[in-house]
């Protein structure tokens, strides 16, 4: 733990100057999660915010998408901005702080079929409350709902569609509400579907 933290540290400073005030909102309202705060050896606490979508990609983000889906030799159908991650740091004497669009790209993938599906979700149940410790180790805490239940773990890159159910890239904790909706907005984006095709803003929210 304690050398994970030191890592996010050296981290949240480096990417400090890249960091942009948010401009007016853009779109509805949308989902926050405020992660506990969370000290540091050394001195100085940490705390990771996430901000829930979806939206659509900002054109960064549309070229980050079409450069993965040609790097493996498909192409790009649409792209989902799904949340956005902001780690924020204050120490005595500096304070620092990092975000990162996480994004899906709907690539045209191949699909397995449900007996394949089934067994890469039982994956992820057998490993999720061991995947949820070790989140909380980097980010503090996995979020949850108000009633105190877990949010449902998310796979940026859909079973159906090849994604890996444990790595830790792929996964994202996400609000219930907010993820029974994505099935049928996923089901657009592969189908090459508006609003998925068209580049949206570089910051569809206000903070």
């Amino acid at each position: 733990m304690q050398l994970k933290l030191v890592v996010l540290v050296g981290a949240l400073l480096l990417t400090a100057c890249a960091e942009t005030p948010f401009p007016a909102a853009t779109t509805g309202p949308v989902r926050k999660w405020v992660g506990p705060q969370v000290d540091v050896p050394g001195g100085g606490q940490f705390r990771t915010v996430i901000y829930y979508g979806p939206w659509q990609c900002s054109s960064q983000l549309m070229t980050y998408c079409q450069e993965k889906c040609a790097g493996s030799g498909h192409v790009l159908q649409g792209c989902m901005w799904l949340a956005d991650v902001k780690m924020d740091f204050a120490g005595t004497v500096v304070r620092a702080g990092s975000r990162f669009g996480m994004a899906h790209c709907c690539c045209n993938f191949g699909t397995l079929s449900s007996q394949q599906t089934e067994a890469a979700r039982s994956r992820w149940k057998n490993g999720r409350e061991g995947f949820r410790g070790q989140w909380a180790d980097r980010f503090g805490a996995w979020p949850t709902e108000a009633n105190g239940k877990p949010f449902e773990g998310h796979h940026i890159r859909d079973l159906w569609h090849g994604g890996n159910p444990t790595d830790w890239d792929n996964v994202l904790p996400f609000p219930k509400e907010i993820h029974q909706d994505l099935f049928g907005l996923y089901n657009q984006c592969y189908a090459n579907e508006p609003p998925w095709t068209q580049v949206g803003p570089d910051h569809p929210y206000g903070e």
